[in-house]
């Protein structure tokens, strides 16, 4: 499967990395912007095509175009590959705004390829095992979740990208995002979510803290919160059942660590205390590849993508919605956003 690559920063080079060692995948070309990706992409993998456009990778004969790019080119450069005929893997998030996310749908369907958004973390074995923990009905039907990220601020990225409202989008967008997904799918069997109510510490797009409050129309409940003014790279995940509970946590000196630390604790029905379930290991990079491998897997008609397309308009939506209930400082109704 011929592998086409738009993107060769930080992130970018972990996804040629995977798909230069994968089984029946080739790295055939990579896009670069600037000069000094250009020479570092030339010199890592000078087997590959090196091009310095994006119609010029789409123009080559690819099955797949993967775009690792700043976020307000997602959509645009996903919808010009599905013209071209190819699959695509997209770096969350869908697109900045809803109106994005649609046009991606649109095109999916029209050109009858497949789009695969690297929510990675649904392929982790520490978050997915807390879904088929729920999903197993382990702890019976989930009534609240509490989910939280501390951290350093975030890596200002190529040109500064990330500190720049018109290519980042919000900061909702960038790794809340991740966990707004989870916290949906963990409640899959509650629908989905009618209101949120959000604080942030400013009224920007991209503010250092940000707390929502998620309501279900059968009562349950979710709070997420993201700090970006803390230290090192925190999660932790505490879920309240009618029958039980769990509480799930990620701890490194920085989110792309060799050896976190990690556990998962779970209080099933009729137990009278919780008990560690083992984990072989949870971090963002064994969790890409086994994603991309998913992803291509799923092209090749073997299984389907990780989530599912509407899944991930659904978390750029609540996103988006999080962040106008920060800034207006009262509820939101949810019925319009979501689908």
């Amino acid at each position: 499967m011929r592998v086409g690559l738009a993107g060769f920063g930080a992130w970018g080079r972990m996804h040629a990395r995977v798909y230069a060692q994968l089984p029946g995948t080739e790295l055939a070309a990579i896009f670069c912007h600037g000069d000094a990706t250009a020479q570092a992409a030339a010199s890592a993998y000078p087997e590959a095509a090196l091009v310095r456009s994006f119609e010029d990778l789409v123009a080559l004969p690819l099955d797949v175009v993967a775009i690792a790019v700043p976020n307000h080119l997602h959509a645009r450069y996903a919808v010009a590959a599905l013209r071209a005929g190819n699959h695509v893997i997209l770096e969350k998030p869908l697109g900045v705004t809803l109106a994005e996310c649609d046009v991606v749908l649109a095109a999916a369907q029209e050109s009858g390829r497949k789009v695969a958004v690297n929510h990675e973390l649904r392929i982790s074995q520490q978050w997915r095992q807390v879904r088929e923990v729920i999903a197993g009905g382990e702890i019976g039907r989930v009534t609240h979740q509490h989910l939280s990220l501390f951290r350093r601020p975030f890596r200002p990225g190529s040109g500064g990208w990330r500190q720049d409202e018109a290519r980042v989008g919000s900061y909702s967008l960038e790794e809340l995002v991740h966990f707004v997904d989870l916290v949906m799918w963990y409640a899959r069997e509650n629908g989905l979510p009618d209101h949120v109510t959000a604080r942030a510490s400013d009224g920007s797009a991209m503010p250092q803290t940000l707390s929502a409050l998620l309501d279900w129309p059968d009562g349950s409940s979710a709070l997420v919160t993201q700090c970006l003014a803390g230290f090192q790279h925190h999660s932790l995940l505490e879920i309240a059942g009618s029958a039980g509970a769990l509480r799930t946590s990620w701890s490194a000196a920085f989110d792309r660590a060799e050896h976190p630390s990690f556990s998962l604790w779970v209080q099933a029905a009729g137990e009278s205390d919780a008990s560690e379930r083992p984990i072989a290991f949870s971090g963002e990079l064994v969790e890409l590849e086994q994603n991309l491998a998913c992803a291509l897997a799923s092209f090749a008609g073997e299984g389907a993508p990780s989530l599912s397309l509407i899944e991930a308009r659904n978390a750029v939506a609540l996103s988006l919605a999080i962040q106008e209930a920060g800034r207006k400082g009262h509820p939101v109704s949810l019925v319009d956003w979501t689908t």
